[in-house]
């Protein structure tokens, strides 16, 4: 029997929405997408998972109990993904999953990721690639992003500058120039307007940006967001909910507000901290290219495309890749980076002393 050639990538991200799920067929070093899959979270789950974002009595059991059950959660999303694209489990060589981050504090020297890798390998008798980032924030690093390396290995041009922007909960880029690669965090993408619309409109997001299109911007509101310490400071860097939540926004309101208008806020304030971060860091950019769920937001894309004239805005599916599936595919590439003991990090991008190998691995 060949060699196993196929590697799973599970990726639950700050938006709290569910697993995406992909599988990938490596030919050497080239891949090709056969299938992916979606498992969403359900509400309870969801709520569990943002209470541990803060702390709480007995949260170290609560955590644990979360990891068990989001563990079994991957186990069904790899079953789902084998089912559906018709593979059998004895060609996967490994499943790189994510995890659920619940803290990311670099400057104290941990983040935690939730998803018990030990369990899924036992429930799925597969290598479990797990704990991406704490390796490097060993290193010095932040930890984040990592999808950098990703992106420089299958949409670096020789000759044109681009720059990948991923947005998901949380939007961070990838700078693909001359030189060294950068990438960092820059600041909020879906995760404040996904939780202002599901406390007014108990919709999980703004289909499209609908919403927001329909409100104005509050200018002073916008400054009060953006003069946060965050964006002023040089990467490299990373955030989370730690930095950026409701009760930080909340705090920046003076409670007599449209609810449509602060969405509308919220949508400007994405589009203006990504666009600040590509025309401070990224001097003379060719292509821009958007990935991550912030991809399907048709308002968001179209104002990116307003502040940012001149520059080709796309999303990465004009590179091969579908947008929604980009990060899951990230952390497959990554498994298979482990068993290869090659690196995963970029130290232009995190900061870390140097080249590492990322994840922890739980044999089948």
């Amino acid at each position: 029997m060949a060699s196993p050639n196929h590697y799973i990538g599970l990726m639950s991200g700050t938006s709290l929405d569910g697993v995406d799920a992909v599988l990938l067929k490596f030919s050497g070093e080239a891949h090709r997408i056969i299938g992916e899959s979606f498992t969403p979270f359900d509400d309870s789950l969801r709520t569990k998972l943002l209470s541990l974002h803060k702390p709480q009595s007995d949260e170290i059991h609560e955590a644990a109990i979360l990891g068990n059950e989001l563990a079994r959660i991957y186990a069904h999303a790899v079953r789902e993904l084998l089912h559906k694209t018709r593979t059998s489990a004895a060609s996967v060589q490994a499943i790189g999953c994510h995890g659920q981050t619940i803290r990311h504090r670099p400057d104290a020297g941990y983040t935690i990721q939730l998803g018990n890798g030990a369990l899924l390998a036992e429930l799925t008798c597969k290598i479990v690639v797990c704990d991406f980032r704490s390796r490097d924030i060993a290193a010095g690093g932040e930890g984040a992003p990592l999808v950098p390396a990703f992106h420089q290995a299958m949409f670096a041009h020789s000759s044109i500058h681009r720059v990948i922007v991923n947005i998901g909960g949380i939007a961070n880029l990838t700078d693909l120039g001359r030189g060294d690669v950068q990438g960092f965090d820059t600041g909020p993408g879906n995760m404040l307007m996904d939780a202002w619309t599901h406390r007014h409109l108990g919709k999980d997001f703004d289909r499209n940006g609908a919403w927001a299109q329909g409100g104005s911007c509050i200018s002073g509101l916008l400054q009060a967001l953006l003069s946060h310490e965050f964006f002023s400071r040089r990467p490299p860097k990373s955030t989370g909910r730690e930095l950026f939540n409701l009760a930080w926004l909340d705090a920046q309101l003076s409670g007599q507000e449209n609810a449509r208008d602060v969405q509308a806020t919220l949508l400007e304030f994405t589009a203006a901290s990504i666009a600040l971060a590509i025309k401070s860091c990224c001097n003379d950019v060719g292509e821009i290219y958007i990935c991550g769920g912030g991809a399907s937001n048709a308002a968001l894309m179209s104002r990116l495309a307003d502040i940012l004239p001149g520059l080709p805005v796309a999303t990465t599916a004009k590179l091969g890749i579908d947008p929604d599936w980009v990060e899951a595919c990230a952390f497959a590439w990554l498994a298979r980076q482990a068993l290869h003991l090659q690196a995963g990090n970029l130290p232009s991008v995190t900061g870390a002393a140097g080249l590492r190998v990322l994840g922890a691995i739980y044999p089948a």
